[in-house]
């Protein structure tokens, strides 16, 4: 007798249902998902992997001389079309945790995690979709009609713009990476 009747004379009252179904599927639980972890995971192996590219692997190549062989504007746009690909799937999911997490965790300052994480998935478009195209076409035209070792003035540009968004990849992702270990602390 304790229990609340949902029908009444063989009708459902459509109200309560109403506010059962909404209370049920407002919020899916997924107890599975640590998005603080998968967030951090993503954003450890992405950031370790770009200053290891920049830093290491390009330097690498400069030093060794691969950059003046014929063949390396076609292998560096595979490799970086590559790697692109997977910041593009690394932003993806840093995007998605973020959403959930300050849906679930932190409402507070929820425009600048959000902000930052859409920073993130804008440059890995702008490095996939714009700078690789971009430097790769002006090397291909460099290695097919000149011989000259200088760097023409638009690559030089397209180098510093490169380094800018790096710089600001790399800050952003620090600070999410920040805000999830607070909430793991949580």
């Amino acid at each position: 007798m304790g229990q609340k009747n949902l029908f009444d004379n063989g009708k459902v009252q459509q109200s309560t249902i109403f506010f059962t179904t909404m209370n049920a599927t407002s919020r899916p639980s997924f107890p599975f998902l640590n998005w603080p972890l998968w967030v951090m995971s993503c954003l450890g192996f992405w950031l370790s992997a770009s200053v290891m590219m920049d830093f290491i692997v390009i330097p690498g190549l400069f030093a060794s001389g691969m950059m003046a062989q014929p063949g390396f504007v076609g292998a560096g746009y595979i490799i970086f079309g590559l790697f692109n690909r997977v910041e593009l799937l690394c932003a993806s999911i840093v995007l998605s945790g973020v959403f959930w997490l300050v849906q679930e965790k932190s409402r507070s300052r929820q425009r600048t995690y959000l902000g930052l994480a859409g920073l993130l998935l804008a440059i890995a478009l702008i490095y996939t979709y714009g700078l690789t195209p971009a430097l790769s076409g002006i090397g291909f035209e460099m290695s097919s009609f000149t011989r000259e070792p200088a760097m023409p003035e638009a690559m030089i540009e397209l180098h510093w713009l490169y380094w800018g968004l790096e710089i600001a990849k790399l800050t952003s992702g620090v600070a999410l990476l920040r805000w999830c270990q607070t909430l793991g602390n949580q």
